[in-house]
């Protein structure tokens, strides 16, 4: 299904009279879109200047494009029209579609009658605002929009008609090239709409106001394709919060937060994600300029240390850093600067050469490096309307100038947003230069294009649909983990008058677990570390009513963790993280999706703050790694195999010694 008659169209129809469809004739118009517009409607003989057909089969040639403007019923039959007069493609902008659902349970029914009506022809929305084609001067768009016309440049995918809007009014010097809302997605996904605009080479990078993923399949697709192709994806995905999930039987689920899928889906597709609007233009237009920045090293040069102090602050706790200075980099800076000044990184340069552009040149070329990514000029420019900018124009010309003899990677960067003037970033921008708006949004955005490229991962496993489940019993549950690999400790069944001798039987010390019960620390289901018979004796009276598990205890452990498999809307979460008590007191925790190649589970181990004690802390020994991976495979392992059942997989803790990597308890949920 081609997408070019849509986004390039040559004849426009616009079905309706209201004054949305008024507003996409002047949208056009503002855009320059050079192309033939007819309005439709049955009454009307103008709409917005323009003579108006009665209906689509009086319009002459071909339609390329149309902007259904009427409401949701009559949009069905236009649409047949449409589709049957071969139509290249139209924007659906009624709503009480599947968005409604909730106060109309036929909505639902509507849009799929809307997608059997559209046939082969390609529809976006419903509840759609449309598009904007600055590229080749087109705009299907019921309102205003702050585009103009050029050459390259990023595209923006919305769910959000209104947020598109609003960045389309942005005056930081981003090329923008297009603007696709996606509305209800009845037909098209988002990425299935950004594969289509990755087939259009003047498109620099991708830019993705996401709500929600749907079709994962679609996902991988596109990120395999903007990764072969070189061009990045910068993601503003919402809904992030630290909300649990409701009716959580295990630790797992309470760990794992409603935005967890998501972003562990977005880590291993390589989508670089940011969490405001303003990073996410700073990132889109640092991507634009430079792609993928090579490295994580970053450079500063400021003539005060309070802003030398802000841009090293800004950085912290982010993946970039800023690298000692080099030998080579202290002798041209020594050279340019002077003996007055102390060297680092950040720098600040003082004032001695303000207003020598010869001399702010020589400084800013000597703090290029190959080792560094990218270096920071920060430079904010005063008010036009009342102060006079000139010596800013020097500095300005000093960057450009830096720029081209060094070939290295600027950015002029504005510790406020403001306080960078749209005439000097577009200037900046067309000289090679990155100019960025705002100095924290500016290093978030440096994060989000300095992220490695992912290493080349399987297919996602893809959960069947939610179903009735039941709770295996704890020893069920660790045959069926065993029978993958999994080590367990040893035990048995017994009635309280046998449980003293199952113990002797099995070897001191030993565990009294009552089953059945969910989470058994503190609700009377639990007795460990009983070293003798008579320590069996005393802690019966004490446990819960149920049946009783006698277990051997794990001799010498070093540390516990828990490792956990949730069914998700982004597939199956595996979640690490401090087991046994430890698990809501640290609230520590990463979370990948299956299958997770052993690689990628060891490194996130190391991300853990109990890390340390993997590898021995202060004199204490090692865990076996190796046997810590293999029983994280195993469960990985039996989740795969059966992937059509089971809803939940939880063994906490994993007990790690320096020999063996052991499940002391595990929890199944999965489909009757």
């Amino acid at each position: 299904m081609g997408l070019k008659r849509l986004l390039a169209p040559k004849v426009i129809a616009v079905i309706g009279g209201g004054p949305w469809c008024a507003a996409i004739i002047g949208a056009a118009r503002a855009i320059g879109f050079e192309g033939q517009i007819v309005p439709v409607h049955p009454s009307k003989p103008t709409i917005a200047g323009l003579p108006a057909v009665a209906s689509l089969k009086e319009i002459q040639g071909s339609v390329d494009a149309a902007f259904i403007g009427v409401n949701r019923h009559a949009t069905l039959e236009v649409v047949r029209q449409l589709s049957a007069l071969g139509a290249g493609g139209a924007i659906c902008f009624a709503s009480g579609f599947s968005e409604a659902v909730a106060e109309d349970e036929s909505a639902g029914d509507l849009q799929t009658a809307l997608v059997a009506a559209a046939g082969d022809m390609p529809i976006l929305g419903p509840n759609c605002y449309g598009i904007l084609n600055a590229l080749d001067r087109c705009a299907i768009w019921p309102d205003q929009h702050g585009l103009r016309r050029v050459e390259r440049g990023v595209a923006i995918l919305t769910q959000s008609s209104n947020i598109a809007i609003n960045l389309t009014m942005q005056a930081r010097g981003l090329p923008i090239g297009m603007v696709l809302t996606c509305g209800n997605q009845a037909q098209m996904s988002q990425a299935e709409l950004a594969r289509h605009v990755l087939d259009d080479p003047r498109v620099t990078a991708i830019g993705l106001h996401i709500e929600g993923f749907g079709d994962l399949r679609a996902w991988e697709a596109l990120a395999a394709e903007a990764h072969a192709r070189g061009i990045p994806i910068i993601a503003l995905k919402s809904g992030r919060s630290p909300q649990a999930r409701a009716a959580a039987i295990s630790h797992t689920a309470s760990l794992t937060g409603v935005d967890a899928g998501a972003q562990a889906l977005l880590d291993r597709l390589g989508i670089a994600r940011v969490h405001s609007l303003p990073t996410f233009l700073e990132a889109l237009k640092a991507a634009h300029l430079f792609g993928a920045l090579p490295s994580c090293r970053i450079a500063s040069i400021s003539c005060s240390g309070g802003e030398a102090a802000l841009a090293a602050d800004a950085a912290d706790g982010t993946s970039l850093c800023f690298p000692p200075l080099t030998q080579a980099q202290k002798s041209g800076l020594r050279e340019a600067l002077g003996p007055m000044v102390a060297l680092a990184n950040p720098l600040d340069y003082h004032t001695y050469i303000w207003r020598d552009e010869a001399g702010m040149t020589r400084a800013w070329a000597a703090m290029a490096d190959p080792d560094i990514a990218l270096t920071l000029i920060i430079l904010d420019y005063p008010r036009s309307d009342i102060c006079d900018p000139s010596d800013w124009e020097i500095a300005t010309r000093a960057a450009i100038a830096a720029s081209q003899e060094t070939g290295a990677r600027y950015a002029v960067c504005a510790t406020l947003s403001e306080a960078l003037p749209e005439a000097t970033a577009h200037r900046l921008l067309a000289a090679g230069v990155l100019p960025l708006h705002g100095l924290d949004h500016a290093i978030a955005a440096l994060e989000a294009v300095s992220a490695p490229a992912p290493m080349r991962q399987p297919a996602l496993a893809l959960p069947r649909p939610d179903a009735e489940t039941e709770v295996l019993p704890e020893a069920d549950a660790k045959a069926a983990l065993a029978a993958y690999g999994l080590a367990i400790p040893q035990g048995a069944y017994a009635k309280p008058q046998t449980a003293a001798m199952t113990a002797d039987q099995l070897g001191y010390p030993v565990a009294l677990k009552v089953m059945g019960l969910a989470h058994k620390t503190g609700a009377g289901g639990l007795a460990l570390n009983l070293q003798t018979r008579e320590d069996v004796v005393a802690a019966l009276p004490k446990l819960a009513n149920g049946p009783l598990w006698v277990e051997q205890m794990i001799a010498h452990p070093v540390l516990e963790l828990l490792v956990g498999v949730t069914r998700d809307a982004h597939g199956f979460l595996l979640t690490l993280a401090a087991g046994g008590t430890l698990t809501e007191l640290l609230e520590d925790s990463q979370t990948l999706l299956l299958p997770a190649p052993r690689a990628d589970v060891k490194q996130a181990l190391t991300r853990l703050k109990c890390a340390p004690r993997l590898t021995g802390y202060r004199g204490a020994p090692a865990v076996d790694m190796v046997a810590v991976l293999e029983a994280i495979d195993a469960i990985q392992a039996y989740v795969l195999d059966n992937a059509v059942t089971v809803a939940e997989v939880e063994v906490n803790p994993l007990i790690l010694t320096p020999q063996s990597a052991i499940a002391a308890d595990a929890l199944i949920r999965k489909a009757l």
